[in-house]
């Protein structure tokens, strides 16, 4: 008995904005991957289904065109539509079971196990390393980027200047030799979409499986991943309150990663003395030193510390830096400064890897620094933090001091509170992130056993009121893990 074609399960709506003809194609495609309409089962002809459904004849002609061209129908002339033979995509529970991170490749694996921590949307509170976004000038960038995009059509229109702007190169260099004594040449800015790119560019094209990298220990979980995502074998590199332990590791590293302007996360500034010593050794071992200027821009205490890079321009010291922090985190911009000689060999590592930034966005920003706004900009968010930063501590030390050390770092908008006794400090961020606090935990900074237990806390995000009722929150949270 042949079988009735199921009209009634064929929905169109008049209202849509879409085509009738497409989505009779989409509701006739739909019934067949379904297997309402079997294989080898005819379909209406044209008139007939037109007219059952009221639309025009060439609505219908032009759906069943295109379910032919995709093979899904077979058609011959003076013969209805058939529904063409086809194999069976259905997967068995056992499959289904089966599919799942063990699928992946050892690297794939590797690298979803690997820690992170991000955010939510309107979760500000005690955010680690969010700049506050009510203070940006948003009305004079969207200014910049309308400007720039009315002139899109000629040079910001394609993929052009793989390795970066050249007015922003020519912007950067000249901000980092006046705030943070970098010698460089424009030519040797490469741009990148944020530290985490330059990170993963980096460990890709400096160290081969196997290699050894120097890696801080605690060290930024996002640069390690990188790191290890790539092959390379990480030694602790240990940092506590005396600074970065220079004893050099088992095996000569191909690169060491520090951040020696403001370290993440506890804070500290590398003394000049270990600046020359690591200098000296990455010589020694001809390895490269990866120096992330993480959270330099902001020092409440003293003048910023000149970089590294400034000690040693002609020596193997790749300078990252970024505007996450100083602008906004969405903006997704960074850069690099490498040897003269290197530059062009990043042209196709960015290429192939798709991680060069949209020109456009680059145009607005180089605009934004020459015109001034970045220097004015920069001058009043010390000056806010500065207030918060103050706030927060005095808060801290009142309602956590019972249970909690806060480290009073001199720079950056982040700071760290250890614990007093060793405790599960991941379910205290989890219960934190409950209540709309945002606090990241000090032992995922750790990849060795020997971990501190503590909160990683942004004051920058939050004005007095929000740092106030969060702090509140946090307290009875500690309180009621730690008694």
């Amino acid at each position: 008995m042949r079988q009735a074609f199921p009209v009634e399960n064929i929905v169109l709506d008049r209202r849509r904005e879409q085509q009738l003809r497409k989505q009779l194609y989409k509701e006739l495609r739909r019934l067949i991957e379904s297997r309402l309409l079997p294989s080898g089962s005819a379909l209406p002809s044209t008139r007939v289904l037109a007219s059952d459904l009221r639309v025009g004849r060439n609505t219908v002609i032009a759906a069943y065109d295109q379910l032919a061209l995709e093979g899904y129908i077979s058609t011959s002339l003076g013969m209805r539509p058939t529904v063409s033979g086809l194999p069976s995509v259905d997967v068995s529970p056992h499959e289904r079971a089966r599919l799942g991170i063990s699928e992946l490749s050892v690297r794939g694996q590797f690298m979803s196990r690997l820690p992170f921590h991000h955010g939510r949307p309107g979760v500000m509170a005690f955010h680690p390393g969010l700049p506050d976004a009510d203070n940006f000038p948003f009305n004079t960038w969207s200014k910049l980027i309308t400007r720039r995009t009315k002139l899109a059509r000629t040079e910001l229109f394609g993929s052009y200047f793989i390795t970066g702007y050249p007015p922003l190169c020519e912007a950067i260099a000249r901000y980092l030799g006046a705030s943070r004594g970098v010698i460089c040449s424009p030519e040797q800015i490469v741009i990148t979409n944020g530290a985490q790119s330059a990170f993963d560019i980096l460990a890709r094209c400096l160290t081969d499986p196997g290699d050894t990298v120097w890696m801080e220990e605690p060290g930024y979980y996002g640069a390690s991943a990188a790191l290890a995502s790539s092959g390379a074998r990480l030694m602790p590199l240990h940092v506590d309150d005396d600074g970065w332990s220079l004893e050099p590791p088992a095996t000569s590293p191909r690169a060491i990663f520090v951040t020696p302007s403001c370290h993440h996360p506890l804070g500290l500034t590398m003394s000049m003395e270990q600046r020359l010593n690591l200098i000296r050794l990455a010589r020694e071992w001809n390895a490269w030193i990866i120096e992330d200027d993480y959270d330099s821009e902001y020092r409440f205490q003293g003048q910023p510390i000149p970089a590294l890079q400034g000690l040693a321009p002609d020596s193997r010291v790749i300078f990252v830096g970024t505007f996450a922090k100083i602008l906004f985190p969405a903006m997704r911009l960074g850069y690099m400064v490498v040897p003269a000689a290197l530059r062009d060999s990043f042209v196709a590592a960015l290429s192939s890897t798709g991680q060069f930034g949209p020109l456009i966005t680059q145009a607005a920003l180089a605009d934004f620094i020459n015109e001034g706004h970045l220097t004015r900009h920069l001058r009043r968010m010390r000056r806010i933090y500065a207030e918060r930063r103050s706030y927060f501590i005095g808060l801290f030390e009142r309602q956590l001091g019972a249970w909690m050390e806060l480290r009073h770092m001199d720079s950056g908008i982040q700071l760290v509170g250890r614990f007093r006794t060793q405790v599960d400090d991941r379910a205290i961020a989890n219960a934190a992130q409950i209540q709309g606090i945002n606090v990241s935990p000090l032992s995922l900074q750790y990849r060795n056993p020997t971990r501190q237990s503590g909160l990683l806390m942004g004051f920058a995000a939050s004005d007095q009121k929000t740092t106030r009722r969060a702090m509140q929150r946090l307290a009875l949270i500690v309180e009621n893990a730690l008694g």
